[in-house]
């Protein structure tokens, strides 16, 4: 799966989710959780729990940690892929 295919899939996950639509639209892998789309904390555990569904994947906490944006959830999602 290509960097821009988990980047489509990941914008499908988050957007339930998004509080700040203009910054939604603007999204890219700068693109902070919490700062910049106003996902709240609580519904950053259910993105994470999405993506675990939907890439068919295992998170462990401390991968949990680091996926605050865009870059770095897309850097967990392609290194749990690669180890299937």
């Amino acid at each position: 799966m290509t960097h821009n295919e988990i980047i489509q899939k990941l914008k499908s996950i988050v957007e339930p989710y998004v509080n700040n639509q203009p910054n939604f639209e603007q999204l890219n892998e700068n693109s902070d959780f919490i700062k910049d789309l106003e996902i709240n904390s609580a519904n950053l555990v259910d993105v994470v729990l999405d993506v675990e569904d939907e890439f068919d994947i295992r998170i462990e906490n401390d991968d949990m940690e680091k996926m605050l944006n865009v870059e770095a959830t897309v850097d967990v999602i392609q290194k749990k892929l690669n180890q299937k």
